[in-house]
């Protein structure tokens, strides 16, 4: 499975240092099998060996240049990082990014062979106006994303959810993620108020292929439960 966790504009430099050092010492000391990834807030990016993957929240489609408040391909490499996530709601939502930006994005990195975590989900507004027009507004998020590029990795978060406390049934999180399986093959993660007393349940679902968590993750201790989780359901399934 693909636990992640995207720790937004929290945690210093100094302690998201900390934050992967507790991490890398909870997966050597656990033998995890678990696939685990740590999006850092820009100014904590670093270099990190050990078994925990660090990738950018973001980045623009650019080497470098003129663009002011933006880091590009330089950045990432002196990091030897190679790993974003793109699309995320609150980029789309607050920041205005559009989907011509998003695939301009996308297709940049995708060239660059990065490992993509792309997000997709629906507002409020569109849940409730039925499952047809929510499915049609998650499928526009799909158009102009190669959904077969082999180092692709989908995130669902209903954005009425992310940061609310609120979350669909499990019933309904399994029923999005058995339609969205069939637009695409990649890993599919759920996200949105993923948390402690919910991720082990939410693991279990069937075509749910891992969490991307937010604010739930900014605890150490708390994802390394998470993580736990996962490695708990692999070995009973393998068993």
């Amino acid at each position: 499975m693909i636990i992640a966790a995207n720790l937004k504009t929290n945690l210093t430099r100094k302690q998201t240092s900390e934050y992967i050092e507790e991490l890398e010492n909870y997966l050597k000391k656990s033998d995890s099998t678990q696939e685990v990834l740590v999006f850092p807030a820009t100014s904590s990016l670093d270099s990190f060996d050990g078994g925990v993957t660090v990738g950018a929240q973001n980045a623009y489609a650019t080497k470098n240049g003129a663009f002011t408040g933006e880091i590009g391909l330089d950045h990432l490499d002196e990091f030897s990082i190679k790993t974003i996530l793109i699309g995320h709601s609150e980029r789309r939502h607050i920041l205005g990014e559009t989907q011509t930006t998003i695939i301009e994005k996308f297709n940049f990195y995708k060239n660059l062979g990065f490992k993509i975590v792309y997000c997709v989900g629906e507002p409020l507004e569109k849940r409730e106006a039925g499952k047809d027009e929510m499915m049609e507004y998650i499928s526009s998020q799909y158009e102009g994303i190669d959904t077969e590029y082999e180092n692709l990795i989908i995130a669902y978060e209903p954005v009425w959810a992310i940061g609310t406390g609120l979350t669909p049934t499990l019933e309904d999180i399994q029923q999005i993620h058995s339609e969205l399986k069939i637009k695409s093959k990649a890993p599919l993660l759920y996200g949105g108020s993923v948390k402690v007393t919910n991720a082990k349940e939410v693991l279990a679902l069937e075509n749910v292929d891992g969490i991307l968590v937010g604010s739930a993750a900014l605890y150490a201790e708390h994802f390394c439960s998470m993580i736990s989780y996962a490695d708990q359901l692999t070995n009973k399934q393998e068993r």
